[in-house]
């Protein structure tokens, strides 16, 4: 594997890639460990890499223990005042801190932050039903540059709103914002499944921005994935280079998609992209 990942280590040496982690590579401690070695080793070959992370399933299990009932509406968290304490103190604290000492103790250099930090990320509410969640509506990329140089970001989904006040935004679109901001080479979004699948089960590994409508249409994707898929155009569409769709439930799902040729997952194209040889 390392033979095959010189060239593009050599490629993406000084480019920026954003990867989005959730799911069971944040729920699983030997996964979680896994990915921050990944990071490190990304980190340590030249490639600048900036880490969104999620935290649902840790927000539900703190909002048991303080007896705070959970509900969601169309997909999201309805986040009323006491939800939003809580999604603070786990996306904001425990999780983020808990990623940063990992990344550190195996001999990276990360930072925690959130997106209010340096009013780097600004939203808007998307609705009074859901509460205190928030759509990105403006990045401002000068905190991270300044990190970036001498450290790994690793980000918590939040941001300021329109009054100050603080938003619950959904990785996966707040990470595609990161992206575009940031003119970055690949966005990687780590999922409990393996990629989009087509009509037969088997792994789309290479998909156009030309065939998504039709494949949402025939139903081919669909439920979660269709959100995933649309938040992927829109970032080629604004110029991020590839977005890959893959499997974090896989231990070095990352190395194995950016350093080999066959990848692990699938990655998405604009229509005036063509498919590279090799397809990373």
């Amino acid at each position: 594997m390392l033979i095959e990942a010189l060239p593009y280590i050599s490629a993406f040496r000084g480019r920026t890639v954003v990867v989005k982690c959730g799911g069971r590579a944040l729920e699983d401690l030997e996964l979680r460990r896994r990915f921050a070695e990944d990071i490190v080793l990304l980190g340590w070959v030249g490639i600048n890499v900036v880490v969104v992370h999620g935290g649902g399933k840790q927000i539900s299990r703190m909002l048991d223990r303080l007896g705070i009932e959970s509900t969601f509406h169309e997909g999201l968290r309805v986040t009323d005042d006491a939800v939003l304490e809580a999604v603070e103190m786990v996306l904001g604290g425990t999780m983020n801190k808990e990623l940063v000492r990992l990344v550190n103790n195996l001999g990276g250099r990360a930072v925690g932050i959130t997106g209010k930090d340096g009013g780097m990320v600004r939203a808007r509410r998307i609705s009074d039903e859901l509460g205190h969640v928030g759509q990105v509506v403006a990045v401002d990329r000068s905190v991270i540059d300044h990190i970036i140089t001498d450290f790994t970001p690793i980000i918590a989904p939040l941001a300021t709103g329109e009054e100050g006040e603080t938003l619950n935004i959904n990785a996966d679109p707040f990470a595609a914002h990161l992206a575009v901001a940031l003119g970055a080479e690949k966005l990687v979004l780590l999922t409990d499944v393996p990629g989009v699948k087509d009509g037969d089960g088997e792994l789309i590994t290479t998909l156009h921005a030309r065939e998504v409508e039709p494949l949402i249409e025939s139903g081919v994707i669909s439920g979660g994935m269709i959100p995933k898929v649309r938040n992927a155009l829109e970032a080629v569409s604004a110029g991020v280079r590839k977005v890959h769709i893959i499997d974090g439930r896989l231990e070095h799902a990352l190395l194995l998609e950016v350093f080999t040729e066959q990848g692990v997952g699938t990655q998405v194209l604009r229509q005036d992209v063509e498919e590279p040889k090799p397809r990373k």
